[in-house]
């Protein structure tokens, strides 16, 4: 049986941090691209960051570069995103998924995630 299980998400004023992590079950999680995922209810979903299977290659969406760390622990099947300089426009629900194939750190889209977790919430208030 499949899980994907998200925690870390929270209530932190602007430039506060947040770490979120990941924890999944059920494949081979060492097999996956992993990504992390926001939403606002009513908008599409944006990927936020992507993580090659090893580790060694990521992608970040232009409103987070250089503020979001991602990275992944394959021997705990745990995959992290370090939040710095946290902005209201980053209140968003936070998804965790597994994703089929990796897209040379060019993007991250959704269409061909195979995992998805049920999403922790964050709030950053200004």
């Amino acid at each position: 049986q499949v899980q994907v299980v998200e925690s870390g998400g929270g209530l932190v004023q602007a430039g506060g941090s947040l770490r979120l992590s990941c924890t999944a079950s059920g494949f081979r999680f060492d097999y996956y691209t992993m990504g992390w995922f926001r939403q606002v209810p009513g908008k599409e979903r944006e990927g936020v960051s992507c993580i090659i299977w090893s580790g060694g290659s990521t992608y970040y969406a232009d409103s987070v570069k250089g503020r979001f760390t991602i990275s992944r622990d394959n021997a705990k099947n745990t995959l992290y995103l370090q939040m710095n300089s946290l902005k209201p426009e980053d209140s968003r629900r936070y998804y965790c998924a597994a994703d089929s194939a990796w897209y040379g750190g060019r993007a991250c889209p959704e269409s061909t995630v195979s995992y998805w977790g049920q999403g922790t919430q964050v709030t950053v208030s200004s």
